[in-house]
């Protein structure tokens, strides 16, 4: 069950994510279950698979605006690692960070059950 406590053991800057949502519980936690589903995710990993770079980071700085009001730290360092590699366009394998971010996600996914 997705709670402050269970967001702070996941590595979560709860307090940064709530005031930036007026310290309303409900509405930070909606939001945060929300960013889990967020079909964006979906678009980084596509692009990146098709190395589709300009999308690729277009979807990875959505991403980092969105995880960074909500303080998620544990998916927002790789993302902002991932977004400035694409911002830079380039070439290499970034397998490795996108399973990161994944990984996290999926953590994360598991807390708001």
């Amino acid at each position: 069950m997705l709670t402050l406590d269970e967001l702070r053991k996941y590595g979560a800057d709860v307090d940064s994510g709530m005031a930036r949502c007026m310290n309303n519980e409900a509405f930070y936690l909606k939001l945060v279950a929300r960013s889990v589903g967020d079909a964006t995710f979906e678009k980084l990993r596509t692009s990146i698979d098709e190395n589709k770079l300009d999308e690729a980071f277009e979807a990875a700085h959505s991403l980092k605006g969105v995880l960074g009001n909500l303080s998620l730290t544990p998916i927002y360092d790789p993302v902002v690692e991932i977004t400035e590699l694409l911002r830079s366009r380039t070439e290499m394998d970034y397998t490795e960070l996108s399973e990161k971010i994944f990984s996290k996600r999926d953590e994360l996914a598991a807390i708001c059950e």
